[in-house]
């Protein structure tokens, strides 16, 4: 009888007509449930199904008199129904039962759709990193150069870190997927627990193993944690995009289309524009947390002091991640990588991003390992003083010499050697071969 939503606009969630919706999705099933149970005569939620609908304006209407927005709903479906199957209608409920439980729906819906962005970013960064699989840069740590790594591990570890998200947010939600129909305090005082199991087996929700008046908040306070967590991780990939596009470094950007202009006054400009839109969104999404977190403290069986928070979270930050995972995943699709400048950058340092290797190789040939530090770091800061390229400074550097042939130096910088893992990698990312 109850049919799921399929959208794939967020805000469709979201709207007043979607929210009543919901609400007449529980209160039909909860009627399915007291027909089974053998309290109500069989066929009344039939007959509601039949004959009720969403009527906004005579909600609004009814609301203005009663000043509560569900005992309005409930008199529109009795109005609708007739006395005979609409004194049925909400029977042993309360508000919360309703409300509550289609809570869980529409944060049910909205993170199946949030899923299904994620599976569309994880995709294009799978795509992208198989592509630049062997695509040379350097490896930045503190912002300064460190050792060689490649732009599509980059990438790899990135889609490793959607996936972990897409973990969290289905774990989560299984968890989330709880409804209550358990009365005012949460006794079943005048229902019964057969007719919530019964309600809720067409709605494929749990019955929650124990409310009060409310479904517990810990529950929400976790599914905006999760969301704000995909959304640090945007940003932290956002911001790598724009740390790589500018003019110093010009090694990634975001695609410039036909006519597009990057400043008003400014007619070479190229600006990050998509991801630093990104980093905005995420940081209003992990805004969100603290509210989430402080609807857990209700007083004693209940309050509604996060009744309005939730009419505030709940849409702005599922619509503003959708829209982050869209935009994003369009900015990495269209990426525009120049490998002749990764490349270029990587010999900025003039060799020194081999450093690690001599050291190694001093430590292995029976160095000490500050002996061998001590060496190896003097070569190195001696050559970037003197803007000589540390692979020949090295060569002639007696310290080295008197230990490592000059075939051991070569391997040291040999750049495939260092990067003679990444299939490896690959594989424990992606379960796969190039």
């Amino acid at each position: 009888m109850i049919e799921r939503y399929t959208t794939e606009a967020m805000a469709d969630f979201w709207t007043e007509e979607a929210k009543f919706n919901f609400w007449l999705q529980v209160e039909i099933c909860a009627l399915e449930g007291m027909e089974k149970a053998g309290l109500i005569p069989v066929g009344v939620a039939q007959r509601v199904f039949d004959k009720a609908e969403v009527d906004i304006p005579r909600i609004k209407e009814l609301e203005a008199v009663t000043k509560h927005d569900t005992a309005a709903f409930v008199q529109s479906l009795e109005e609708q129904v007739g006395p005979k199957d609409g004194k049925y209608i909400h029977l042993g409920l309360t508000s919360s039962d309703i409300v509550d439980t289609a809570f869980s729906l529409q944060l049910s819906e909205a993170s199946e759709l949030l899923d299904v962005r994620l599976a569309q970013l994880a995709l294009v960064l799978k795509d992208q990193a198989f592509a630049h699989k062997r695509t040379v840069m350097a490896g930045r740590t503190h912002g300064v150069h460190a050792e060689p790594i490649t732009f599509g591990l980059v990438m790899a570890n990135w889609y490793a870190e959607v996936l972990r998200h897409q973990s969290r947010l289905r774990a989560c939600e299984q968890r989330l997927n709880v409804g209550k129909l358990s009365g005012s305090v949460g006794t079943y005082s005048n229902s019964d627990p057969q007719i919530e199991f019964e309600a809720f087996q067409s709605m494929e929700l749990n019955p929650d193993l124990i409310g009060s008046q409310v479904i517990s908040r810990d529950y929400h306070a976790e599914f905006f944690c999760v969301l704000a967590q995909i959304a640090s991780s945007l940003e932290k990939f956002a911001v790598q995009i724009r740390h790589l596009q500018r003019t110093e470094v010009a090694e990634v950007s975001e695609a410039f289309s036909k006519g597009q202009k990057g400043s008003s006054s400014m007619p070479h400009k190229k600006n990050p524009i998509l991801s630093e839109n990104v980093t905005g969104l995420a940081r209003v999404v992990r805004g969100y947390c603290i509210p989430a977190l402080e609807n857990v403290a209700l007083w004693h069986e209940r309050d509604i002091s996060h009744s309005s928070v939730e009419r505030i979270i709940a849409p702005d930050a599922t619509i503003a991640l959708d829209f982050a995972l869209k935009r994003f995943t369009g900015v990495v699709k269209n990426l525009v990588v120049r490998e002749d400048r990764m490349r270029q950058n990587l010999e900025m340092t003039l060799g020194s991003i081999y450093s690690q290797r001599v050291l190694t190789a001093l430590i292995l040939a029976g160095e000490s390992r500050e002996k061998a530090y001590r060496t190896v770091q003097k070569i190195s800061l001696d050559a970037s003083q003197a803007c000589l390229d540390f692979r020949d400074v090295a060569k002639m550097s007696e310290d080295l010499t008197a230990v490592l042939t000059p075939a051991d130096l070569r391997e040291c910088f040999n750049l495939d050697k260092m990067l003679r893992h990444v299939t490896q990698i690959f594989d424990r990312v992606f379960g796969e071969s190039e």
